[in-house]
Parts: structure tokens; sequence; C-alpha cells
């Protein structure tokens, strides 16, 4: 009788464990990462384009390229599906001013929990909405310079780019797949900004004035879009054209992240030409929209809006943007009818 006793006991104490929840509950894990910090979207599940979609949009990219001068690259992030692609990630670009994203996310993190004070806000927006090199370098000033933003990208991750020197922020060398780490970590929720820094930094690229929302900005037909662009001729390329795009598309469900990087375009136009081109291709191909090419670029709101010209014209006040043998490199452009006017040195420390 003790023994059947005993194993009625032990019986018990196997079956009460899995009782001690309501039926059919199971516990979930909490989700955890260092510093208490919410996990982002790189720790969840990620993906690959099926085979065939990735050697036919593989083809498409390089069947292109093969007729434009110059390099460029590409990498996107479909962010509801989790499916990743990178084409042509071989070595850095310069960013531009597209390092004016990496700039915003680092301020936006040093100043998380606080209220941005009206001169911040005017920064970032002048920073973001119109390219304005001043603003960018105070804020750059302001995490720390080109430390600063190292230890900030380090620490989010971002572990292929390289602030330029000094105060040169424009000379900032990274890979698509970097910057489009840095729009998940200025967008995701589960990332390190709080929601009103993420909404506050996706105004500011979906209000981008006009004749800056090419790019990424022309990518689909219509839906909502953020951008942020960068352009600047160099004299390390013998005055060609470096030309950026990075934004968000959320098209057809589809919330897409992009960034395309290129260089040595021997003019402005053909460098729009291009990234706008790869853009339009890859977003295509994950979202599986019908591409229609126009010879317009479409102005960015919240959504895209009426057709405009593009590009602006640009007055040349200086040497020939193609100098054959540069002399000291400063080769001077405006924007005719562009906000703030003036021309600009292509090797200032802020660039366009």
């Amino acid at each position: 009788m003790r023994v059947r006793e005993l194993t009625l006991i032990a019986a018990l104490l196997v079956v009460l464990p899995g009782c001690a929840g309501p039926p059919g509950s199971t516990a979930r894990p909490r989700p955890s990462s260092a510093h208490g910090a919410l996990p982002t979207s790189q720790q969840r599940a990620h993906g690959a384009l099926p085979a065939s979609q990735q050697r036919a949009l593989d083809r498409a990219l390089g069947r292109y390229l093969r007729h434009r001068p110059g390099r460029a690259a590409l990498a996107l992030y479909d962010r509801t599906t989790g499916i990743r692609y990178a084409f042509h990630e071989r070595a850095p670009f310069m960013l531009a001013s597209v390092a004016k994203v990496d700039i915003l996310l680092a301020f936006l993190l040093d100043r998380r929990g606080k209220r941005l004070t009206g001169r911040e806000r005017r920064l970032a927006s002048r920073m973001i909405r119109y390219s304005d090199n001043g603003s960018a370098r105070d804020l750059y000033e302001a995490i720390g310079g080109r430390k600063g933003l190292a230890l900030a990208l380090r620490r989010l991750g971002v572990r292929r780019t390289r602030p330029g020197p000094g105060t040169s922020w424009g000379w900032t060398m990274s890979l698509p797949s970097d910057q489009v780490t840095v729009l998940e970590r200025l967008t995701d929720p589960w990332g390190p900004l709080p929601p009103r820094d993420r909404r506050y930094a996706l105004g500011l690229m979906s209000s981008v004035v006009p004749s800056q929302a090419w790019g990424v900005g022309n990518a689909v037909r219509a839906g909502e879009v953020a951008v942020k662009n960068g352009w600047l001729p160099t004299a390390m390329h013998d005055g060609r054209w470096t030309v950026n795009s990075v934004g968000r598309v959320e098209v057809r469900g589809h919330q897409l992240l992009v960034a395309v990087l290129s260089e040595r375009s021997p003019d402005m136009r053909t460098g729009v030409d291009t990234v706008g081109r790869l853009a339009r291709l890859a977003v295509r191909s994950l979202a599986q929209e019908k591409i229609v090419d126009v010879g317009v670029r479409r102005a960015v709101s919240r959504r895209l809006v009426a057709p405009q010209a593009f590009p602006p014209p640009w007055t040349r006040l200086g040497p020939t943007p193609r100098p054959a043998a540069p002399t000291d490199g400063r080769v001077f452009y405006a924007a005719a009818g562009a906000p703030g006017g003036g021309a600009f040195p292509t090797t200032a420390m802020g660039v366009p």
C-alpha cells in the first residue's frame, strides 16, 4: 500500500507543472538584449529572394549598369517579408549628404528622452529637407564630430562605415547595406528611438524639397516615400560626380528600405538617372510593381504628388566640372532658384 501511494504522488508531481496555466497556455520568452534595449528587426526572421527572382534581378541590374559610366551598388531590406538583398557591394562609397541621415540618427540618440529645442529642430529640418551644410556642421559638432558619429554607429551595429577625416562629414565612406541598417535603426518600431523621434525623422525625410526628392523618392508611381539624397563632384575622381539616394518606400503592402550609392558619373544628371533606375528595378522586383519610366521626377510630401521637371538649372560659377587636371579642386556650383541660393565649394567640409 505504501509503495502504491508513493507511485501516485510521483505521477502527480510529473503532471501538475503542466497545469500551472490555463489550458493551451505556453510560456513565451521575453525580448531582451544588452543594456535592456528592445531587439531590432535584425534579431527577427531574415530571408532571401527566391533563387530565380534573385537571378532575374541580378541580371536586370547588371544589364543596366553595363551601359552606364562609373560604379554603383545597391542594398534593400523588405521589413514586411524580412528579405534582404545586396548588389555589387565590393568597395565603400563617399556618402556626401546621405551622411546627414547618419548624423540625424546619432543626434536623436544623443538627445533620447529629451525634447528638442526650437533651434535643434530648425537645424535638423534644414539639414534633411534642404540639405543645408551649415546646419549639418552644427549638429555634427553637437554629437562630438567624427568620434561621436563613429561611436554611435558602432553601438548600432553599423560597422563598415568610416566618418570622414576631421570635420569632413561628407567624406564619410560606407556601403549600401550599412546605410540600410542606418535606415532600419531610424525607423524600426523595435529599434533604439522612441516613437516620437521616429515620426519626426520620417516626417523630415517625407517632406524634402521637390528639387531634392529624386532617386529612391521616384522609385514608385504611387506610395509613401521618405528620402535623402547626396550629390558631389569630387577632385579625387577628376571632377566626376558622386550621387547617392537612400530612403523608405511603402508600396503594395511592402515597407522597403533602399540605399543606392554611385560614383564617377560624368555629370549630376547621369548619376541621378543611374540611382533612380536602380532603385526602381529593385523596388519593382520586391513589390512586383510595373515600372513606367518617365522623364520627370515627382515631388515628395507625405505621398507622391504632381510631376515636376528635374533637375533644376545648375549654373557653373568656376572651373569646368570635369577638369582634365584639377588644380586646387575648388569647383563651385549654384542651384538657380534653390533654397539658400549661393555657390558652394566641392572641397568644403559640408557637401550637398
